[in-house]
């Protein structure tokens, strides 16, 4: 119920609200989350979990297929918590919070095999980096995409990953 809560456009549920659609009191709802905070960070770190355990359910006919297959669930994850990844930042008062960087490295380290045998096949150019890439589709989840095509920018960023020729 808290992730449905916070994915709504321009959403910053109150601890009230999602305890009323969890259907559970504002103290139970306390005694496991301390603050908005703490529930953001934990609904965030399962969004990462999943795309890291994704790494090992995605297939493709060759690597670079299962790499973009990945890069897709990644940026739809992606998109549909990215207000999370935002109030996470809003709400952190020293910096970029340690469960953001925590993500991003963890993230880096499941995608690496799928990226680099994309990479030795010669399906994913060699001059970028998996960061770089995961960076480039975080930015766009926050593009709204024209009602006409949608997803068109994320298609030419991964189109841009293939090697000339």
């Amino acid at each position: 119920m808290a992730r449905e809560a916070f994915a709504e456009p321009g959403a910053a549920p109150s601890m009230a609200e999602i305890a009323r659609r969890a259907g559970v009191g504002i103290a139970t709802l306390y005694r496991d989350f301390p603050g908005r905070l703490e529930l953001v960070e934990k609904l965030f770190r399962h969004t990462v979990d999943d795309i890291c355990e994704a790494v090992g359910r995605v297939s493709g006919d060759t690597p670079g297929e299962a790499f973009f297959n990945w890069l897709t669930r990644f940026h739809a994850d992606g998109a549909r918590e990215g207000p999370l990844a935002s109030l996470l930042l809003a709400e952190s008062a020293n910096g970029t919070p340690t469960v953001l960087r925590d993500s991003r490295s963890r993230t880096i380290a499941a995608g690496e095999p799928l990226f680099r045998a994309a990479q030795r096949s010669g399906e994913v150019r060699d001059d970028v980096s998996l960061g770089q890439i995961l960076d480039g589709l975080a930015a766009l989840a926050g593009v709204d995409n024209h009602p006409d095509f949608p997803g068109a920018l994320i298609r030419v960023m991964l189109d841009g990953l293939r090697p000339p020729g």
